[in-house]
């Protein structure tokens, strides 16, 4: 069983000619930005002429566009509902992939947030604050639960300000717009924050896991090239790129 597994696997990775020549559109969580950059410029070295888009945001805003029929072929949602809700609606056309967990992070470009907690920041001294927008952006969601749980919520209401995704939330206090952000621990460790600011971890134990799948859409279902970028997400290079970049992969999560 195994030996055809691997063979399989094998049939997807060496596609014919013809998978090369088509081209997919994927929809990703803003988080990815960089990880998943990375992994598509490792895929197109072994797919030359193929064509890869991909286009980034809010989870919750992406699964609303593919339920209007938007033209993706593979969506990275940063919470496994939302490809289980499209499942569900017979939306997919895969099952339901669990890639990495997420981690959340305080972090800042003027002052040092290695030292803060999440009681820090409603000190007098700590100005605006930016979050993804927990009504779409998972994010968002997780960084909310962890300021409720902490018992600062009320207390820094009034400071938050809300990135559409948490790429734009990272945005926000790289330029100077807010003081302090609760950042992916994937982007405080990307090319572009690393080095330029400092962060803390929050504990997971605050809020919900941060457990991100991929889907095949409906509109993939007979894209061959579809099917062999998801199958190289199994992959020890993809693997261990998602691990570069901060993420915990599934089977490194206690409980699975």
């Amino acid at each position: 069983m195994q030996l055809l597994k691997t063979l399989c696997l094998a049939a997807v990775l060496l596609a014919p000619t013809a998978a090369h020549a088509q081209q997919i559109n994927i929809a990703a969580a803003a988080d990815l930005k960089f990880c998943l950059d990375a992994i598509v410029a490792s895929f197109k070295q072994a797919h030359p002429g193929s064509t890869i888009s991909v286009s980034y945001g809010s989870s919750g805003v992406f699964a609303t566009q593919i339920r209007e029929n938007a033209p993706f072929d593979l969506f990275f949602s940063a919470d496994i509902e939302y490809p289980r809700q499209l499942q569900k609606d017979g939306l997919t056309a895969s099952a339901v992939t669990p890639y990495a967990v997420g981690r959340i992070v305080l972090w800042s470009a003027t002052v040092n947030a290695s030292r803060l907690t999440l009681a820090d920041l409603a000190r007098s001294d700590i100005g605006k604050i930016a979050i993804a927008n927990p009504r779409h952006a998972p994010y968002g969601k997780r960084a909310e639960e962890a300021l409720r749980a902490s018992g600062v919520w009320n207390k820094v209401r009034a400071k938050l300000v809300f990135g559409e995704n948490i790429a734009q939330t990272a945005q926000f206090v790289q330029s100077g717009n807010a003081q302090v952000g609760i950042i992916a621990l994937a982007l405080a460790m990307s090319p572009a924050l690393s080095g330029k600011g400092r962060y803390s971890m929050i504990p997971d134990t605050l809020h919900q896991p941060l457990e991100q799948a991929f889907v095949i859409t409906k509109h993939g279902a007979n894209n061959a090239l579809a099917k062999a970028f998801a199958a190289y997400l199994e992959t020890p290079e993809s693997r261990a790129t998602m691990t570069k970049y901060g993420f915990a992969l599934p089977a490194q999560t206690p409980g699975r």
